[in-house]
């Protein structure tokens, strides 16, 4: 919750911006296939928690990871569309676990 994050903020002196990435950053672990590089490369493509994934559109989304990947060289093997499009699916079905 942001009152959580705000309470985290000041007992570990980082900035709450930061927690609520890393936050959204887990988040996007939940979805099955994405770890962290995957998470990475989403996040700077900006796909920035399940929320949003859930809202992309699959040829769209693979053709921003593709150049944000061009660009930075995060992950190998940038997901096929097939891949893409599951995490979509899944990121509808999610219960949101995250408030903003």
């Amino acid at each position: 919750t942001p009152k959580g994050r705000k309470e985290l903020a000041t007992k570990t002196g980082f900035h709450e911006h930061h927690l609520l990435k890393w936050v959204n950053q887990a988040d996007l672990l939940r979805i099955k296939g994405v770890g962290r590089q995957y998470a990475e490369l989403l996040q700077s493509s900006g796909v920035d928690s399940v929320k949003e994934l859930a809202q992309r559109k699959p040829d769209h989304l693979h053709g921003k990871l593709k150049e944000s990947n061009d660009v930075k060289r995060q992950v190998h093997i940038v997901p096929n569309l097939t891949s893409i499009t599951n995490w979509i699916s899944e990121a509808k079905k999610l219960p949101r676990v995250v408030s903003y």
